[in-house]
């Protein structure tokens, strides 16, 4: 039945139809007037996690939820004979990992009376390569930031700290505290001006391949030994993934940034909590890199989950900028730092919210010989192997 309605609408030339349509990066299915699978793509084997003899044997109602809007517009494509976009829907169901944000294209097939072609667009790569851009975009602001504030403030407060080491010997004891006070005050902002100008710091990373997951055992280590030892740190990671291209020393602070602020969020909430370390091999998540053509892969995916108190809604888009936080007493540079790490090693990182779950995810390349020698062109130091 199925292959006579693919042979129907293909003119039996059913090969060069289904490699066009697996050849699509967009998850694509067809339903018949009862809204019964006849066809998906492997693009739509991989959306769903199931393969196409189990999809073909299942209805549209199976694989999203009951009360999705997709449900109402394969009706009013059916009712118009028309085709129908909409955009931003979820088709997540806890079988294909809970929420799954979509732009949706459903159009009537001709030559299948009540049938529907139905293309998913994923909208989770936009989303990510935007992130990427903000994030590159805050972290180079801070950077001119960073390098002005070092060049037009430290010099000035350093004449000012030593005016009132001068007057701090020529006046009456009731007013030495003030000069004390300019005094600490002019170290507190000199703290602050030396933490940002990491920003500033464009030297080239010198790359080797490091197994991420001696970076992560290091990183529960330290944790477990100390600001995280009154939570539960678990481990789920994928042991077949391959080096990744960076610098282990500035990949242990990054994680141990992310793990330092769950820890901490968790221990505002007052409750018992657990962060968990995962990795695992994400394929397809390709990035353009500025200044050249090629499109670099982005297979490794890194997560850092807790379930704290979470992130309020309005600060997620921002979270990645400079003097962003929702500590008391939070400068909010950490998180500004570990989006420019991130960057320095050609990754993305964004932040999600599933249930009492925050997850920062990071997605890296893997290291090969090319990389390398792209690396090299660039100016990158390779360390010796």
């Amino acid at each position: 039945m199925v292959n006579q309605t693919a042979e129907n609408l293909t003119g039996g030339k059913t090969s060069n139809s289904d490699a066009i349509l697996n050849a699509l990066p967009n998850p694509v299915i067809m339903i018949d007037r009862d809204d019964q699978i006849c066809f998906a793509n492997v693009a739509a084997e991989a959306f769903f996690q199931a393969g196409s003899p189990a999809l073909l044997r299942v209805k549209l109602s199976v694989l999203v939820p009951l009360t999705s809007p997709l449900l109402t517009l394969v009706g009013q494509s059916r009712q118009n004979d028309s085709a129908i976009n909409e955009y931003s829907v979820d088709v997540g169901t806890p079988r294909t990992g809970g929420r799954r944000t979509v732009d949706l294209q459903v159009a009537p097939v001709p030559e299948m009376p009540g049938g529907l072609l139905i293309m998913f667009q994923p909208r989770t790569m936009a989303q990510k390569i935007d992130r990427q851009l903000n994030h590159r975009g805050a972290a180079r602001s801070v950077s001119g930031m960073a390098s002005m504030l070092a060049h037009e403030i430290k010099n000035p407060l350093s004449g000012i700290r030593g005016a009132a080491q001068l007057l701090e010997s020529a006046v009456e004891d009731a007013d030495r505290s003030l000069t004390r006070l300019i005094c600490d005050e002019s170290d507190r902002i000199c703290a602050l001006v030396d933490q940002m100008e990491v920003f500033s710091d464009e030297r080239p990373l010198t790359i080797e391949p490091v197994n991420i997951h001696a970076v992560l055992d290091h990183v529960k280590s330290i944790a477990v030994n100390g600001f995280a030892r009154s939570c539960r740190v678990s481990e789920n990671y994928d042991p077949s993934l391959p080096s990744i291209p960076g610098s282990r020393d500035l990949l242990i602070q990054l994680f141990l940034n992310l793990v330092k602020n769950a820890a901490e969020a968790i221990e505002q909430s007052g409750s018992d909590g657990e962060i968990s370390l995962s990795t695992a091999f994400r394929p397809g998540i390709r990035l353009k890199v500025p200044g050249s053509a090629e499109r670099v892969s982005l297979p490794l995916e890194c997560c850092v989950r807790d379930n704290g108190p979470g992130i309020p809604e309005d600060l997620r888009a921002h979270l990645f900028e400079p003097f962003v936080t929702t500590k008391i007493a939070g400068k909010g540079l950490g998180l500004a730092l570990v989006a420019k790490a991130v960057r320095d090693h050609g990754g993305v990182i964004e932040c999600e919210a599933e249930g009492e779950w925050t997850t920062f995810r990071i997605l890296l390349p893997m290291y090969h010989a090319a990389s390398a020698m792209d690396a090299t062109r660039s100016g990158v130091v390779i360390a010796p192997s």
